[in-house]
């Protein structure tokens, strides 16, 4: 049986990669005839990278899953480590594609291959992040924790209130943000005209 932690991170993974597979899309496609609304929908979606992943998400993966996983698993300390240290770094990540996209918003085209350049290399960073810790973190923990370590992880992670991963309990304000994202994006990414 899969610990309900396991299965929010993996749930939430999910929801983050769609969001993020997403906001790639969005940039390929460019502003087209609704430049407004482009610029909303990326800024949306960076704020609730910001928000969510990065505020609720990465604490808990690295103040509550790592440690143990680490001491009991030395094997995967030095990936733990770099993973640790992407989590440092994500914050400020997303506020500099927050900051390339105002700058190609406010000061116009000159500005838009160095946006497009830091989300190709974002996007990529944090799926292979996810990638590695679903395809080795994961399967460790799964081998060297507890049934006491379970209990603590599965009554963190149960907090979360991810919108888009549909799990409870819900926090209005992300199922705002959620719905306001898939109402402005575009076809085949959200609801949106265009």
């Amino acid at each position: 049986m899969v610990p309900t932690s396991i299965q929010i991170i993996r749930d939430e993974h999910s929801s983050l990669a769609a969001m993020l597979r997403s906001f790639g899309m969005l940039v390929e496609r460019g502003p087209g005839q609704d430049p407004h609304n482009f610029f909303a929908t990326l800024s949306a979606m960076l704020f609730y990278i910001d928000e969510f992943p990065e505020r609720l998400h990465h604490p808990k993966e690295s103040g509550l899953l790592f440690p143990p996983v680490a001491r009991r698993s030395p094997d995967t300390a030095e990936l733990i480590g770099r993973l640790d240290r992407d989590h440092d770094q994500g914050e400020s990540a997303v506020r500099e594609l927050s900051h390339l996209l105002q700058a190609w918003e406010l000061i116009g085209e000159s500005r838009r291959l160095a946006f497009e350049a830091a989300s190709r290399r974002y996007l990529a960073f944090y799926l292979e992040h996810m990638r590695l810790e679903e395809t080795v973190i994961i399967p460790a923990a799964m081998k060297v924790l507890t049934e006491s370590d379970w209990k603590e992880l599965d009554a963190a992670f149960a907090t979360n209130c991810d919108p888009i991963g549909g799990r409870t309990p819900r926090d209005p304000v992300y199922d705002q943000l959620y719905t306001r994202i898939v109402s402005m994006a575009p076809a085949p990414i959200g609801l949106g005209k265009g």
